[in-house]
């Protein structure tokens, strides 16, 4: 053979990773192999592969004698849909995928390229963990990885599919990341697994239970969406990536779009239930507001009480913070706070304006809130408008009372328009509540206390459960019919989108965690 020869089969050897036994295994779990996945993000031949000579240098354990094609990950860039992306897909026919600390320094190298040259970086984790072999020069590695995921945090977007197991330090990359998706029934993520656990507290629980795709969709809040399969998951992290610029410097992409900015809505106007009780799907409003009535939620399954995702008004991306009424009223707790102040973050972090949809009734009373720190954790979504910078418009469409009206972003803490709905109800509480001690001493020394009751509750509300006062005061910038919002809220973005803020100097602040 001559040497192009010789160059081409040692690559081809390389490029089998495990072999074809261990491939077939994959498959036979109903997972693509690390290679797989890379061939359907990026775009037809233009994945370049970086570092596929690497080599372990271990000798410890007969490792001198291991051969790890690729060292275990595979690392490059390429085009997806057109735009820059680099990525990394650990290979699981490869020693089960095993961090040492030549794959560690492959994945950081990778990082490296992407903070450099400004552009979206994907993991794809699929590892048994660390390679103990190894001993603490694999803890080197994942060092390596958790600094650079930092470095990158609020530079580059940073997305995370879990592919397979990830367990023990691996999952705090991902955690540092800013989108993590799974994979149902096929990826797991935990610190300690059911073995640890059960050997530690004596408690039985499958790894599925424990750190599978629903319990961090659903019950954790780690992941931010969940597929049923590999091919369904990536197609998925390319449709998020169609909302996000390529890194802080940039804006996301303004589309052509067919949506006229000034369409209406009439269905809007009659949407609202009378009854100020009764609860109503949210999304149908966001879905309203959007370029063709498109919404991306983010987490759809935590924290259902609040929404949060992205959307395109007049081709530009807008991210969405939103109360559901149709759970828990749509009161703000600690799982909604943490969850919104985290993505209003990530907005202002890479310049995406922000649209705040507000009914709300106020913050989960309770002691099981208060014990867990609700202060602390509510604290979080005011710090989060107050320091962010982009273009922040706020529309009431029922309630907004108390401390959870200051929280879903009124003027004071950033808002650069507020709108209000014809029936929205701005106030310190509800009417009910407020009556009762106003009028507290009026209502128990009335010869009908009930009646007494009612007619204060209704002077209450004529007086203040209404957007008219917190207009004349300035606090609302206009009160709109609500078939008419699309165009009012696409206007207040457009003037938005050349904004400038300065902020006093310093090196960073200290948001309440």
């Amino acid at each position: 053979m001559n040497k192009l020869e010789i160059m081409q089969y040692k690559k081809n050897k390389l490029m089998l990773g495990g072999g074809e036994k261990s491939i077939a295994k994959q498959h036979s779990k109903g997972k693509l192999t690390a290679r797989e996945r890379l061939h359907l993000l990026f775009d037809k031949d233009t994945f370049i592969e970086t570092g596929l000579f690497v080599k372990h240098r271990c000798t410890d354990f007969g490792m001198e004698k291991v051969v790890a094609p690729a060292e275990g990950v595979i690392t490059g860039y390429g085009q997806v849909n057109g735009r820059t992306v680099y990525a990394f897909a650990q290979d699981f026919t490869v020693m089960g995928g095993t961090l040492g600390k030549a794959q560690g320094d492959k994945i950081a190298k990778i990082m490296d390229m992407a903070i450099k040259t400004g552009n979206p970086i994907i993991g794809m984790k699929d590892s048994g963990g660390a390679r103990i072999q190894e001993g603490i020069d694999s803890m080197s590695g994942y060092s390596n990885i958790f600094y650079r995921n930092t470095k990158a945090s609020g530079v580059v977007p940073q997305i995370t599919a879990i592919m397979g197991p990830c367990a023990g330090g691996a999952a705090y990359s991902p955690a540092i990341t800013d989108y993590i998706f799974m994979v149902d029934k096929t990826s797991q993520m935990f610190i300690a697994g059911p073995e640890v656990i059960k050997a530690v507290t004596g408690e039985v629980i499958d790894g599925e239970k424990l750190g599978g795709g629903m319990t961090h969709n659903q019950v954790s809040g780690v992941a931010h969406r969940i597929n049923k399969n590999d091919e369904e998951c990536i197609e998925d992290m390319k449709r998020l990536l169609y909302y996000l610029p390529s890194n802080n410097t940039k804006k996301a992409t303004i589309v052509e779009s067919k949506d006229d900015i000034n369409r209406k809505s009439e269905m809007l106007n009659t949407f609202i239930p009378e009854q100020s009780s009764r609860p109503y799907d949210m999304k149908v409003i966001i879905k309203e507001l959007a370029d063709d009535k498109e919404f991306y939620e983010i987490q759809p399954y935590f924290a259902q009480n609040i929404i949060i995702g992205f959307i395109k008004i007049g081709g530009e991306t807008i991210g969405i913070v939103a109360n559901q009424p149709q759970v828990l009223a749509g009161c703000m707790d600690i799982n909604a706070s943490d969850k919104a102040a985290r993505f209003i973050r990530f907005c202002d972090a890479f310049n995406i304006q922000i649209l705040n949809i507000v009914d709300v009734p106020g913050f989960l009373p309770g002691t099981n809130q208060e014990y867990s720190g609700i202060i602390r954790h509510g604290a979080k979504v005011l710090y989060a408008y107050s320091e962010s910078t982009v273009g922040k418009v706020t529309l009431i469409v029922r309630k907004a009372y108390g401390g959870s009206y200051i929280a879903m972003c009124n003027k004071e803490l950033g808002a650069d328009f507020v709108y209000a709905w014809p029936g929205s109800e701005i106030a310190v509480m509800g009417s009910a509540g407020a009556a009762n001690i106003i009028f507290k001493k009026e209502i128990e020394n009335a010869e009908d206390p009930k009646k007494v009751r009612s007619e204060k509750i209704a002077e209450y509300q004529e007086k203040f459960a209404n957007p008219y006062l917190a207009a004349e005061d300035g606090y609302v910038d206009d009160i709109i019919e609500p078939a008419k919002s699309r165009s009012y809220i696409a206007s207040a973005f457009s003037l938005l989108r050349d904004k400038v803020e300065e902020s006093p100097y310093k090196k960073h602040g200290n948001i309440p965690l």
